[in-house]
Formats: C-alpha cells, structure tokens, sequence
C-alpha cells in the first residue's frame, strides 16, 4: 500500500486565531498583571498611555468560560468595523451585478487594439486603483477576466496575473483610501482617517514604479522569445483570442454607473480628510449609492437586497475574521497582561535605535501575516498592542500605521495563505508565481523599509 506524502497547508485563519487565543490563555497564568496609567489627550479627546507610569495590579486569572466567551465578545466588540466592511462589500457586489465593471472591460479591449502593451498597462492601473481603495477580496470576481483579456491581447498568462496580482499589492499596502486597514488601525490609536495621505501617495508611486517595471520587462521579454515564459508548454499553443466571456455591452446606464462610483470615491476621499468622516458617514454614502443604482437600473427591493447579500456574504469570512482577532484582545484585556506584554517589549527595545525597533516590528507583522492573511484582523489584534509601543519608545503613532500597513499588505499576494487562492483565479499554480513574484516584490519589500526609516526621520505626522 503505498503511503500519502504529507502535504503541509496554512490551517484556516479561524484555526489560527484560536490557537492565539488558547496560547493567550496558557500565557496568562504566568504573566504578571499590569496596566499603563491613562492620561486625556487634549488634542484628540482621548485616552492614551502614559508610558512613564506603569502599576502592577492584582492577578487576574482566566477561565475557561471566558475563553469560550471571549469569541462572542470579540465579534461584539469589532461589529463597528465588520458592519462596514459588509456593508461596503455588499454595495460594491450590487454594482458588479449591473455589468458595468464587465463592459468597460471589454470597451478597453476593443479601444487598445494594436496597441497591446497598452492594455497591459491599463489593466495594472485598474487593479492598482482597486488596491488603493482597499478591494481585497472584493476583486477577486475580476481576476480571472483580466486575466483573460490580457491573454487575448497575445500575452502569457503570467503577464495577465502579474497585472493583476502586482497591481494590486503595492496598492492596497500603501493604504491611501484602504478602508479595511488605514482606517482601522487610524481608528484604534485615534489618528483621523485617512491622515498623513501625502506620504502614503509617495509609498504609492514607489511600488507603482517598481511593479511596473518588473511587468513591463517580463510582458515584452515573454512576448518576444516565448521560451522565457514562466508558462512556455501553454504559451506556445495558446489561442491569441482567448475567450473572455460574452460581451456585455455599454449602455448609457452602466457609463452613469461608472461615472457614479467615480465620484463615490472622490467624496469618500474628500469626507474622510476634510470632514472628519468615520464609519458611519461612509457605510451611508454606500448604500445611498446603492440605492440610486437600483433606481437607475429598475432593480425591486426584494432583488437589490438579494444582490446586496451576495456581495456582502464575499467578506463573510473576512469579517468574522476581525470579530475572531479582536477575541485576542478581549482576553488579553481581562487578564489585565496587555499592558504588561507591551511593558516588557518596550523595555527590550529601549536604547535600540529606531531602524532597528522599525524593522524588528516590520518584520514581525510580514511574518504574521503568512498565518493571519486578514489585514483588518491583524489590525484590531495588532494595533492596541503597537500603539502603546510606539508611544513607550517615542515612534509617532503615524509611522507606527505605516509600518503595520506594509508589513501586512505586500505579502498578501505572495505568501500561500492568500496567493493560492489569487493565483487559482488567475489559472496559475503557486509555485511559478513565486518564483517570478519574489523579484518584484522582494524589492518593494527593501523599498519598503527604506520609506519606513524617511518617515520616522522626517517626523511623519499624524494629519
């Protein structure tokens, strides 16, 4: 009988997530009790550390109700942030639904015809501006479509995925309108959303430049001597006009739709930097936006609200994730040891220089996020704990966002737990994408903590 290879796979990040929380469990009989003294901070009108003082406080042990407990808990204590996120993602399905995103697809198609490295570049910038507003997931129903279309155009299916999956990790790292983790973690330590946006569009341009010159080079190279296709065996027989669907047509409502989601993120963006919005604001703006769909395209209450759960039910794991990560807390906080586990970690760093503290933490959150793929999850799990830290050790609050941001998103598309289902959409195994994906985002990584070291030197502000 011949035996099974064991074949190593990431558990579930809901699997991951109880192990924390069962290892927070263990750990807590055996570390102190302890908090921070709280101070108001007149700027914000909130309550922050005061890391001069610390107090050792009465042990408080941990049941194994609480345990049991604390998923509920944490789901109730992150509703805020899950109720947006669902909201914001059932809203964007609806629009998905209308066909307009498929027809302006296929409208660039016919428009850069002879003109195919141009087709190339658009669809790098379309997944790039779904990256800076924090899609995620919410783009996966176009992976497997520009994939396609790229195809078409006589590429590789490497060049398409590369588009895609290049295009849209740098993006969403950088954080600009990302929703799902600038504006959770600004949240949680109390910066306002969207702050500091000039220099998050600077980490933009950088991994902008460097994606596209790695996809650039590859697209050309590939399309020239086929032989240097990371996919040679299907490039060679591969039919120039690869099917890309049926063609939904443009028509006038869906150009308005289009027009219309444009002028959704400019007011997000605007809201967000000169109103002050938060959660609320935004998560109306949405479904007023959906609302106004529905009448343009004479959809009834009963199908609008169906479309809504579909895009919505998307991110149900994501969401449940960010309930499951804020259980970490909630039990780190009953057992009163946060503060004591921040306490000891400051200490550790204390007279380290800042580079070396920047990278430590850096480096810590990439590699998290090979076991804990959700950004917003880590920020509610992370951000309480690096908050405090960066306030012990002098790291302003702004830079200490930054660094979180892009230790979390630029693996998103290269460590398993995230790239197996990306490159499944795309029709391309793992292993080959790795291999061509280090390059590019290897560099970015190094680009990376280069932009995290200018920051803390030059003072990066919290507005």
């Amino acid at each position: 009988m011949e035996k099974k290879k064991f074949k190593f796979t990431v558990p579930h990040v809901f699997v991951i997530l109880a192990i924390i929380m069962l290892l927070v469990f263990i750990v807590s009989f055996f570390v102190p009790s302890g908090n921070f003294e709280r101070v108001l901070d007149e700027n914000s009108g909130r309550e922050i550390v005061n890391p001069d003082v610390f107090n050792w406080v009465e042990k408080q042990y941990l049941t194994f109700s609480d345990y049991f407990q604390s998923f509920y808990n944490g789901i109730v204590g992150g509703i805020s942030i899950m109720g947006n996120l669902l909201i914001c993602s059932g809203v964007l399905g609806f629009l998905e639904s209308t066909g307009a995103f498929s027809a302006g697809i296929h409208k660039l198609v016919r428009a850069t015809k002879g003109k195919e490295i141009s087709l190339v570049v658009i669809m790098y910038v379309l997944f790039t501006v779904f990256g800076v507003l924090g899609y995620g997931e919410g783009a996966y129903p176009f992976y497997g479509l520009a994939t396609a279309v790229i195809m078409s155009a006589g590429y590789d299916r490497m060049t398409g995925a590369a588009a895609v999956l290049l295009g849209s990790c740098g993006s969403f790292a950088c954080g600009m309108l990302n929703m799902f983790t600038t504006g959770v973690s600004q949240q949680i330590v109390g910066l306002p959303i969207f702050s500091g946006m000039w220099y998050r569009f600077i980490v933009l341009v950088v991994f902008f430049t460097i994606g596209l010159i790695f996809l650039v080079r590859y697209a050309n190279r590939s399309r020239k001597d086929p032989t240097k296709s990371y996919r040679y065996e299907e490039y060679k027989n591969q039919d120039a006009s690869a099917s890309i669907g049926e063609e939904v047509p443009m028509t006038w409502k869906r150009v308005v739709a289009l027009i219309g989601f444009v002028a959704l993120i400019v007011i997000q963006g605007y809201g967000c930097v000169a109103l002050k919005w938060s959660f609320p604001n935004i998560t109306a703006l949405y479904i007023i936006f959906m609302i106004l769909l529905a009448i343009l395209f004479q959809v009834g209450p009963t199908e609008t609200c169906n479309r809504f759960t579909a895009g919505a039910a998307r991110v149900l794991g994501p969401a449940l994730a960010i309930g499951f990560a804020n259980s970490v807390m909630v039990l780190l906080n009953k057992a009163n040891i946060m503060d004591t586990l921040v306490y000891y970690m400051g200490n550790a760093l204390q007279g380290k220089s800042p580079m070396v503290t920047l990278l430590i933490i850096y480096i810590f959150v990439t590699a998290l996020n090979f076991f804990v793929v959700s950004g917003s999850g880590k920020a509610v799990m992370m951000m309480p704990i690096l908050s405090p830290l960066g306030q012990m050790l002098g790291i302003n609050q702004q830079v200490m966002v930054l660094t979180y941001q892009l230790g979390d998103g630029l693996t998103n598309t290269l460590w398993p737990a995230g790239a197996v289902v990306a490159c499944s959409l795309c029709g391309l195994d793992f292993g080959k994408w790795f291999r061509f994906a280090i390059k590019s985002i290897g560099t970015m990584m190094i680009a990376a903590y280069i932009l995290i070291v200018i920051a803390n030197a030059i003072g990066y502000g919290p507005f």
